[in-house]
């Protein structure tokens, strides 16, 4: 998150490491700062960031350019995010009705995952806690001590989010409501490529200028190795001090010019091929993401207001694209609008998010699956990281390596959960879930695995996205069940504690009967336009 806005962590210090062709010197201020801001790449990555940086324009003697062609189309099947995206476009200053009107915005409690553990199974993750925590214990451990004594509700029912789901219901928790109610976590679907026009109306009011044109080649300096500047089809050279590339699969400046490097994860993520496509809406707007295993990858539906967005993703080593696709359309709900588009991916990471004067954001950092829709929130992090180290006196070796360092964690714990999704599974009924069964996983993840079989324990180490809640929703969900409990929590009971239990059931009923439906809501608070 954006914490304090997209300048607080500007520093003041003087650095050395210079970009471009500029001579420098200890004495030399103006040759020393960065007051050229070139981001290449539009899209979601692009305009987010230049959302972002924007303030810099109205507060400093910096400039910020986009560069983007027309000619160059995006995928508009709709997009899944998470909570912290809510707060990045709070944090913007954005109108949450009026944003979600133009880009057919919806709410998304959670996703709905379907044949994963085994065929017909399903479960859901949501956003937000089970119960809460109990004299230091996570809810889960008084559910499974709970269950143990012949307790059967379900852990799903001290969910809000879930219940409400499972009643295709929402409502945003309300400034006055009773504190014994729990709080209600979303985030958004939206159109990905409306949602990038928004940004740039938005950022172009704030100063930002946007360049149209194709990037022909990428200068560097002679000496440093920065690159200097980037030259257009058009043969106009656009010169920059900073460089954030954000031109997708293609890596531009980070991988072709720089040569960063990248570390391929398909060995634990062997999906390397989607087809997506839009369909109509079927008539009612469900309030979460579904994603539903299939024989060779998984298929993703994703509920704008007036249509659906959806793809299948697949492993090209164990299914063709024909029958990728024929799976997608036998699977669809609503009439289909748009003919597929097939896209190619190699689930991985650069081996430098920050190289020089260049920092990738977006797929151009690498790629992650859309099961657990962290795309757009690796760019919000990715964003947030930029801005925490950022310094208008320049760059230095310091800036870079804490970046790659706490990006490299990130993009490794997030690649831990979804190998988890493919691992913990009881399906044999394919060659591929064979393989992801019984295939190695990283120690990080084996040990978190271990740990929770052994007495439901999760730990989760310093700012890592996913809670608690999550693990423990997609380890039950998929069929990796304690053996016990916390010991710790056995001294908890009696009816003090049935009390307690019995009150947060009965308080996230209560909520939801007060809920209007998702459609409702919708129409009442954020009409499509």
């Amino acid at each position: 998150m954006l914490r304090g806005g997209p300048v607080a962590a500007l520093s003041q210090g003087r650095h050395h490491a210079i970009p471009g062709d500029q001579q420098f010197s200890d004495t030399d201020s103006d040759a020393m700062g960065i007051k050229k801001i070139i981001i290449v790449g539009g899209g979601t990555a692009g305009w987010m960031t230049a959302a972002a940086l924007s303030r810099l324009t109205t507060s400093t003697p910096v400039s910020i350019t986009l560069v983007e062609s027309e000619a160059i189309g995006t995928v508009g099947v709709g997009e899944a995010t998470i909570p912290p995206f809510v707060d990045f476009n709070r944090l913007l200053g954005l109108d949450e009705s009026e944003l979600l009107s133009a880009v057919q915005g919806t709410f998304k409690l959670g996703i709905h995952f379907v044949n994963w553990e085994s065929r017909g199974a399903s479960y859901f993750h949501p956003f937000g806690n089970y119960g809460y925590e109990i004299d230091g214990f996570d809810f889960h451990h008084l559910w499974i001590k709970q269950r143990m004594a012949g307790d059967d509700r379900p852990l799903h029912a001290f969910s809000p989010e879930t219940m409400a789901a499972m009643n295709r219901k929402f409502a945003k928790t309300d400034a006055n409501q009773r504190e014994d109610l729990p709080p209600i976590n979303y985030a958004y679907h939206l159109d990905a490529g409306a949602y990038a026009q928004y940004l740039r109306k938005f950022a172009e009011g704030r100063g930002v200028k946007r360049q149209e044109g194709r990037i022909a080649d990428v200068h560097l300096h002679g000496e440093s190795g920065f690159v200097r500047a980037v030259q257009l089809e058009s043969g106009e050279e656009l010169a920059g001090d900073l460089f954030v590339d954000c031109s997708g699969f293609r890596g531009l400046l980070i991988e072709q010019a720089l040569e960063s490097g990248y570390e391929e994860w398909t060995h634990w993520l062997p999906c390397d091929r989607a087809v997506a496509l839009p369909s109509a809406g079927d008539g009612t707007v469900l309030p979460y993401t579904r994603a539903t295993a299939h024989e060779a990858g998984w298929q993703w539906r994703v509920p704008l207001q007036k249509r659906n967005g959806n793809g299948h993703v697949y492993c090209s080593s164990f299914m063709e694209a024909d029958e990728a696709t024929d799976i997608l359309l036998a699977n669809v709900d609503g009439e289909v609008q748009a003919d597929p588009n097939h896209l190619r991916f190699v689930t991985g990471r650069r081996k430098k998010f920050w190289n020089k004067n260049v920092v990738a954001l977006g797929l151009a950092a690498g790629f992650m699956e859309p099961l657990e829709s962290t795309s757009i929130h690796l760019i919000n992090t990715g964003i947030n990281k930029l801005i925490a180290l950022l310094s208008l006196d320049g760059i230095t070796p310091q800036q870079e390596q804490a970046f790659n360092r706490l990006t490299t964690k990130e993009y490794e714990r997030i690649r831990d959960f979804l190998i988890l999704h493919y691992h913990a599974t009881k399906r044999d009924d394919s060659e591929f879930w064979n393989y992801c069964r019984t295939m190695s996983i990283p120690d990080s993840l084996q040990e978190k695995m271990d740990l929770f079989r052994l007495n439901g324990q999760i730990f989760r180490e310093d700012d890592e996205l996913f809670t608690s809640t999550s693990w423990v929703a997609v380890m039950m969900g998929q069929g990796v069940m304690p053996s016990g409990f916390n010991p710790m929590a056995a001294g908890l009971g009696g009816s003090e504690l049935d009390k307690e239990v019995k009150g947060i059931e009965e308080s996230i009923k209560y909520l939801v009967a007060q809920m209007p439906t998702h459609d409702q809501f919708l129409q009442q608070y954020c009409p499509a336009v």
